[in-house]
C-alpha cells in the first residue's frame, strides 16, 4: 500500500503545518515516508508544492503521481489538475477556487469554508478543514487529529484549541457524508518511525562524531545544519558561531581544528567557492577539518531553492595545487548521519580536509528512519594526536627534536596539540621542511619541496583501503547498469523496479558514494561485465561521467541528465533508459511535466 499526497499553494498560506501534521501521523503509524517541497525563494507568493509519499514498505523517492491533491489557491489547481489520474482526489475550497475539467475518474471534493466555519477568522481555516477531510478520506481516526491540534495550539489557550478542533470536526464530518474515501485504508505498523531531514541528519552525525565547534554563514540549502546546531548547542556542549561571511567561516573552523577540537562548517556552492584557498591551507598545515557543501542550482546565485549535482568539479579542484582531500557524497538521509563520523575519523587519521557533497534534495528532503539506525555511540579515532588524553606520542618525552612534519612511509606525521609541553612547532601555509621551517626563508630547496609534497600526497594511498568500495545493487546479469552518485540512489532503484515490472528490462545499479579517493579498480571490475552502462546525474555536463572517464578511461553508452532545478522522478529514468537502449539517443534530458 502506498499513498502520495500533494499540498499546493503560495508561500505564506501555511502549507508546512498540515504537511508536518500528516508526516507525524504517518510515522507514528509506523509507515515509511519521504517528502520534498518545491518552493520559491520569496517570503510570500510564488508557488509551493509539498509532496508526501507514505507506504508500508521503504519509500525510495516521492514518485511519479499524486493520489490526493490539496489545493489552497487557484494557481495550484491550474498547474496540477490536468496531471491527476483516474482514482485520484482533489480537495479545494470552492469559495475561492474553480476546478476546471479533470480527467475521467478524478474525484473533485469541494468544500465551503463559509458554510463549515462561518464564525472562524483567518485564511488558514481552509487548511484545517482540508486536513481533516483528507484524513477522513484515507481512514485516519479523528481522535488522532484532535490530539495533534491540542498539541499544536496548546500555547494559545483552550479557546483556540476548541475552535480548531470544532473546525476540523466540521471538515471531517462533511467529508464522511459527501466524499468517497480511498478504498485502501492506511495500515498501522508495529514500530513507530523517526522522521528527519538531511541537514539535521548531518548535524546529528557531527554531534555523534564529537564535534565541539561549528560555524557557518546562513546560505540555503545548508542553513538547516546551523539551525540544528544552534538549537542543541548548549545541551551538547558545542560552540556554535554565525560568522560574517564564508571566508571567516572556513578560517575559524580551521583555527578550532588546529587546537585539536573537531570542527565543522557548512555552506552551498557559492559559499564554498570562497572557502577554497583556506581548504588548501588546511591541507598544507595538515589540519583536519570537515566542510559540507549542500549543492543548489548554479552558477552564481543561481536558483537558491532548487537542487542540482553541479559542484563536483568545484570540490575536485578546490584551491590551487595538488593536495590530499577526502570527498564523500551520502546517498540517503540515514547515510548522512552515518557518513559524518566516518569522515571525521578519516580526516583525523590522515590530517587533511574532508568534504561532504550533499544537495538540496537530500538536505531539505525528509524521510522516515528506524530510530535504531541513529546510533550515537560511534567509534572515535583521533589518529596520532600528541597531547590528547595525556598522550605524548611515540613513547618519546617530547623535550627535544619534535618534527611536526616528519617523513613517514604513510605520509602521516604525529600531530601535537598547541601548548603540549616540549612540542613547540611552526604551522604555516608556506611550504616547509619536516620541522616546520619555511623553505622560502632560505634557498628554496627543490629536494625539500619535492619530498614534502610527496609525503602529503602519500596519505591518499592509505585512505582507499579504509573506505567501502561501491557494490552492485540488483542482479549480476542485467540488460543495463545504471551508474549514479550521491542522492540519485533512491530514484534510480525505484526506476529499476518499473523497468522490470512494466517493460521487462532488467537493470542493476552501481551507486558511487566515496568520490576521492575513487575505487577505480572496483568500479572498472563491475562495469567491465555490464552489457550497457548509463550514467544518471543531476547536472548539464555530466560531471561524474567526465570524472570517471578522466580516472579510468571508461566511456558510458548513454547518459540521463536533469538540470532544471527539480529532482528526477522515476519515469524520467525509465523513459531515458528505453530511449538509450533503443539507440534513439545517447544523451536523454527529461522534461519536468509538473510546473513548479
Amino acid at each position: 500500500m502506498q499513498l502520495a499526497i500533494g499540498i499546493g499553494g503560495a508561500a505564506g498560506q501555511g502549507i508546512a503545518t498540515p504537511g508536518d501534521m500528516l508526516a507525524r501521523i504517518f510515522v507514528r503509524r509506523g509507515l515509511h515516508l519521504k517528502t520534498y517541497s518545491a518552493y520559491q525563494s520569496i517570503v510570500r507568493g510564488g508557488h509551493i508544492l509539498l509532496t508526501l509519499r507514505a507506504s508500508d514498505r521503504p519509500v525510495l523517492s516521492t514518485g511519479d503521481i499524486l493520489d490526493l491533491l490539496i489545493t489552497f489557491n487557484q494557481d495550484t489547481m491550474d498547474r496540477h489538475l490536468h496531471l491527476m489520474r483516474a482514482g485520484s482526489v482533489v480537495l479545494f475550497n470552492a469559495d475561492k477556487i474553480q476546478p476546471g475539467s479533470p480527467a475521467d475518474g478524478v474525484q473533485l471534493c469541494p468544500f465551503s469554508v463559509k458554510e463549515l466555519a462561518p464564525s472562524a477568522r483567518g485564511d488558514l481555516v481552509q487548511n484545517t478543514i482540508a486536513l481533516a477531510a483528507a484524513l477522513q478520506l484515507i481512514g485516519v481516526e479523528f481522535q488522532i487529529l484532535e490530539e495533534i491540534l491540542t498539541f499544536q495550539f496548546r500555547k494559545k489557550g483552550q479557546a483556540a484549541i476548541d475552535e480548531n478542533i470544532g473546525v476540523a470536526r466540521a471538515g471531517y464530518d462533511y467529508a464522511e457524508s459527501h466524499f468517497t474515501p480511498f478504498p485502501a485504508r492506511l495500515p498501522r505498523q508495529e514500530k513507530p518511525l523517526a522522521f528527519l531531514d538531511g541537514n539535521s541528519a548531518l548535524a546529528m552525525g557531527a554531534a555523534a562524531a564529537g564535534v565541539r565547534f561549528y560555524c557557518a554563514y546562513p546560505m540555503s540549502p545548508s542553513t538547516g545544519v546551523l539551525h540544528w546546531m544552534a538549537r542543541h548547542a548548549q545541551q551538547l556542549g558545542i560552540m556554535v558561531r554565525q560568522v560574517e561571511d564564508e571566508l571567516g567561516v572556513i578560517n575559524m573552523a580551521i583555527g578550532a581544528a588546529h587546537t585539536g577540537c573537531r570542527a565543522m562548517c557548512a555552506t552551498s556552492g557559492g559559499g564554498f567557492a570562497l572557502m577554497t584557498e583556506a581548504l588548501g591551507a588546511a591541507a598544507m598545515m595538515e589540519v583536519p577539518v570537515v566542510c559540507i557543501d549542500v549543492q543548489r542550482a548554479g552558477p552564481a546565485t543561481g536558483v537558491p531553492t532548487k537542487t542540482e549535482q553541479g559542484d563536483l568539479w568545484q570540490v575536485l579542484g578546490a584551491g590551487q595545487g595538488d593536495y590530499p582531500r577526502i570527498i564523500v557524497a551520502p546517498t540517503t538521509i540515514s547515510d548522512c548521519f552515518k557518513t559524518v563520523p566516518e569522515l571525521f575519523n578519516l580526516v583525523d587519521r590522515f590530517q587533511c580536509p574532508g568534504i561532504v557533497l550533499s544537495d538540496l534534495l537530500l538536505s531539505e528532503g525528509r524521510s522516515s528512519i528506524d530510530p535504531d539506525e541513529l546510533n550515537f555511540d560511534v567509534a572515535i579515532e583521533r589518529g596520532e594526536l600528541i597531547g590528547a588524553n595525556g598522550t605524548n606520542g611515540h613513547g618519546a618525552d617530547g623535550l627535544n627534536g619534535y618534527k611536526r612534519y616528519e617523513f613517514t612511509d604513510s605520509g602521516v606525521s604525529p600531530r601535537a596539540l598547541p601548548g603540549t609541553p616540549g612540542y613547540v612547532h611552526v604551522v604555516a601555509t608556506d611550504e616547509h621542511d619536516d620541522e616546520g621551517g619555511l623553505i622560502s626563508d632560505e634557498f628554496t630547496n627543490p629536494h625539500k619541496r619535492q619530498a614534502m609534497h610527496e609525503k602529503r600526497m602519500r596519505k591518499m594511498e592509505g585512505v582507499l583501503p579504509l573506505i567501502a568500495p561501491p557494490r552492485l545493487f540488483g542482479p549480476d546479469e542485467a540488460d543495463v547498469t545504471l551508474v549514479g552518485w550521491g542522492s540519485t540512489q533512491g530514484v534510480i532503484r525505484e526506476a529499476m523496479e518499473q523497468l522490470q515490472l512494466e517493460h521487462g528490462i532488467v537493470a542493476n545499479n552501481l551507486q558511487i558514494k566515496w568520490l576521492v579517493p575513487l575505487h577505480v579498480d572496483a568500479i572498472l571490475e563491475q562495469l567491465s561485465r555490464a552489457k550497457r552502462v548509463i550514467i544518471v546525474e543531476n547536472n548539464y555536463s555530466g560531471q561524474f561521467a567526465r570524472y570517471l572517464r578522466s580516472e579510468t578511461s571508461f566511456v558510458a553508452d548513454g547518459h540521463i541528465r536533469k538540470y532544471d532545478g527539480e529532482p528526477f522522478m522515476p519515469h524520467h529514468i525509465v523513459d531515458g533508459v528505453k530511449a538509450v537502449l533503443a539507440r534513439e539517443t545517447t544523451r536523454y534530458v527529461p522534461r519536468h511535466e509538473i510546473l513548479v
